[in-house]
């Protein structure tokens, strides 16, 4: 409901401090025409309170609308951005998370390498050792056979001597073997 002294050519609900009638574009001044004029207001006063008074309420329960609307909105921009914003420092620290454990991973790897290509070599040089020791082995095996041949040749050779100052051959160990 407006009051009787009300101005009801503007949106706003002005109370009039002076008690007469409302103004006409005609009788308004300078600022006060290019205001309604911006408006374009060309309906008498008598006539615009209950309509204009109708269409302010529809206008403002719009704005107030509108405005609810716009804070929603913005509400709702305001928590996807935060939720956004959480989800990235989330996968940020994911992603951390997986480097250190991919680094800690590899660390490891790099270290157990390291033991086998240690112990390898260890393995190598006791396995290159063993094939010199085997080596030595069989080189003194094969001296004290040759030491042997020589002794046997030795003793062979002492015996055809003592056979031919004798004068008769060697006798066979078991004459049924013989030819």
């Amino acid at each position: 409901m407006v009051p009787e002294n009300a101005d009801t050519s503007s949106s706003f609900r002005r109370v009039r401090s002076d008690n007469s009638a409302p103004k006409t574009p005609d009788t308004l001044s300078p600022n006060e025409s290019s205001c309604v004029s911006s408006l374009h207001v060309a309906v008498p006063a008598a006539k615009m309170d209950t309509k204009d008074s109708a269409d302010r309420d529809a206008a403002l329960a719009r704005v107030e609308l509108d405005k609810r609307l716009a804070l929603i909105k913005a509400w709702e921009e305001s928590e996807k951005t935060k939720a956004e914003n959480k989800a990235y420092k989330r996968h940020s620290a994911v992603g951390l998370w997986e480097n250190s454990k991919k680094a800690s991973a590899e660390a490891n790897l790099k270290r157990i390498e390291e033991k086998l290509e240690r112990n390898k070599a260890e393995c190598v040089e006791k396995m290159q050792n063993k094939v010199a020791e085997i080596h030595r082995s069989s080189e003194e095996k094969r001296a004290l056979i040759e030491a042997q041949k020589g002794e046997d040749f030795l003793k062979i050779e002492e015996k055809a001597a003592k056979f031919r100052t004798r004068g008769y051959p060697p006798r066979k160990c078991l004459p049924c073997f013989g030819s």
